[in-house]
């Protein structure tokens, strides 16, 4: 698509946002790919749209009130990139383009007070189980919340899992076959850490040594998702210096957290970090391709029945870092599993970070489908690889009336 965009005039992250508008030529094919476009049926909310917008916000021929509905709008899930024959990086330009709006965006005060306590509890856990407790207390009281507080109190559990401790180092079982670092995320720490725990026992069964660097801290996905560049950086800044060089891989287990890593050189582009943050993001795996790399060192025991188990793509495992296939082999690699896939899988199950406390709307439509379309395959189980999806799908299907449990890929592995 030609463009008068002048890089220049937009700093260090002008040269990526015009080339990704650049390598548009306006075919379509991400429209079907589009979840806000399926449930809007917008032009302007597809990102064929979206990306024309920008473009003339970042010539200076729209202003940005204009174009912030549908920017806000975005899911960042990705899905039109594998979607999109001309290669659009479209990641180069959604969380980019957010924080160069960011300054300019003019939202309600109930907006601007979500995103604040999101952006001061989430990344930090002792701060979001605080913060959750309070929550269920308020859902007793649910007249006396605000109504733009309401979406965030409705998202959370009845009841919260004790808080666990995670150890620094976890030797190997047997031969040490390899050594990694885990991020042990945040909100997952909160709502489910038994992730962690089965993630840590995984690794360990199949000689990996597992490293969990105290100092480390929020990988940064929700600042820089929302716009919020400075707090983007400080996260990325803190976790190069907190992770060893002497390891394997940098291993996670949250398809968020692991894709935001994955753009740290974006998020410090045009900073003395930059090349550090280059480096470091190629040693960022998930933990479902460093285990099919490595291959398991026995094959697990199984269910001890056949178990139908349906998987659910993370937007940000298969789109955001291409991974598909390792998943679904670890969880072939059980005896007794029947794997069911989805139908339109491809579609974002609504969570994508704090989308669904701020389009609740759109998120519980695509909640909705979601949890239907797991329904459908007849499954007892369905795993995925990322909290958020998991949450969203455990309050569906609860919603939905279904018995379905919900777990992460290492959980599965671990229990078989």
């Amino acid at each position: 698509m030609q463009h008068a965009i002048k890089p220049e005039q937009h700093g260090p992250l002008g040269a990526p946002m015009a080339q990704a508008v650049q390598s548009c030529v306006h075919c379509g094919f991400c429209l079907a790919a589009c979840p806000t476009y399926q449930e809007l049926g917008q032009e302007m909310d597809s990102p064929r749209g979206r990306i024309l917008l920008m473009k003339e916000v970042l010539e200076g021929q729209l202003p940005w009130a204009a174009a912030q509905p549908h920017v806000d709008r975005c899911l960042g899930c990705l899905a039109c990139e594998p979607a999109c024959p001309s290669g659009v990086p479209y990641r180069d330009l959604i969380s980019p383009f957010r924080a160069l709006a960011a300054p300019q965006a003019r939202r309600p005060f109930g907006a601007r007070l979500r995103h604040f306590l999101a952006a001061r509890t989430l990344p930090y856990p002792a701060r979001f189980r605080l913060a959750a407790r309070l929550g269920q207390v308020g859902r007793r009281f649910a007249a006396l919340v605000p109504r733009a507080l309401r979406p965030m109190v409705d998202l959370l559990p009845a009841a919260l899992p004790p808080a666990a401790a995670l150890p620094t180092v976890t030797p190997a079982r047997g031969e040490r076959r390899a050594r990694v670092a885990l991020l042990a995320g945040c909100a997952q720490q909160v709502l489910a850490p038994d992730i962690n725990a089965a993630t840590i026992e995984v690794l360990a069964r199949n000689g990996v040594e597992v490293v969990v660097p105290p100092a480390q801290g929020c990988c940064g996905g929700l600042a820089w998702h929302t716009g919020d560049l400075a707090a983007a950086q400080a996260f990325a800044r803190r976790n190069l210096a907190a992770f060893p060089a002497d390891v394997d891989a940098i291993v996670t287990n949250a398809a968020g957290c692991g894709s935001a890593m994955h753009e740290y050189h974006l998020v410090l582009r045009g900073t003395p970090d930059e090349a550090r943050a280059e480096a470091f993001r190629h040693r960022v795996q998930d933990v479902s391709v460093f285990l099919a790399r490595l291959g398991l060192r026995a094959a697990p025991r199984g269910p001890g029945r056949p178990r139908r188990i349906a998987y659910h793509d993370a937007c940000h495992l298969a789109n955001a870092q291409g991974v598909r296939r390792p998943p679904r082999e670890l969880l072939q690699a059980i005896p007794g599993v029947e794997l069911r896939e989805l139908a339109n899988a491809h579609l974002c199950c609504g969570s994508a970070g704090t989308y669904n406390l701020d389009q609740p709307e759109i998120a519980a439509a695509l909640g909705r489908q979601k949890a239907a379309a797991v329904i459908a395959t007849g499954a007892e189980v369905v795993a995925t690889g990322n909290i958020g999806c998991l949450t969203q799908l455990q309050a569906h299907l609860r919603q939905a009336g279904s018995a379905i449990e919900v777990r992460h890929t290492m959980q599965v592995l671990r229990d078989a």
